[in-house]
């Protein structure tokens, strides 16, 4: 998996640009990838059904890959042990041993649970490293940075409506 440096300028061209509402559906680039297909999960709905399933905020950042404000997220100071799952198909991706104050305003860990989540390049000059997503559903999850904590140095910044906490 390449991840890209982050530096001051590119993290704020990309923060005008999200800002702007630049949004595009995260799978765009992937189905551009694969000559027009766009891949299988094992949970797939109509964009009508995911609608309807999820809430406004939940669609637009896992069906539309947008972002959710810095600081939005009441999960971001979430500290009891559990699970972090998806919103969408409620696979458990995350533990909360592996959640970390990374003062980006977004929920973060240093590593998903195992299978849990798919990474792959972004082609957009709006993100800065990897993209992740539940390898379930497909949902947009946010991205991977190589600027964490030991012991893996990754940084996976999650949008907090992509998520819901789930008790041990």
């Amino acid at each position: 998996m390449k991840i890209m440096r982050r530096t001051k300028r590119n993290f704020l061209g990309a923060m005008a640009a999200t800002l702007a509402g630049g949004v595009a559906p995260w799978h765009a680039g992937a189905a551009q990838a694969r000559g027009g297909m766009q891949p299988s999960y094992e949970i797939e709905h109509s964009q009508a059904h995911w609608r309807r399933r999820l809430s406004s905020e939940q669609y637009r950042v896992l069906r539309r890959g947008a972002t959710e404000p810095p600081f939005a997220s009441p999960l971001l100071h979430e500290r009891r042990d559990g699970s972090f799952a998806c919103a969408g198909c409620g696979l458990p991706l995350f533990s909360s041993g592996a959640k970390f104050d990374s003062g980006t305003g977004w929920p973060s860990f240093w590593k998903p649970l195992d299978g849990a989540v798919a990474t792959e390049a972004s082609d957009s000059s709006v993100t800065l490293a990897s993209e992740v997503h539940c390898r379930r559903c497909g949902g947009h999850l946010g991205h991977v940075f190589d600027d964490g904590p030991k012991p893996t140095g990754l940084r996976y910044c999650i949008n907090g409506a992509a998520l819901v906490f789930q008790l041990a």
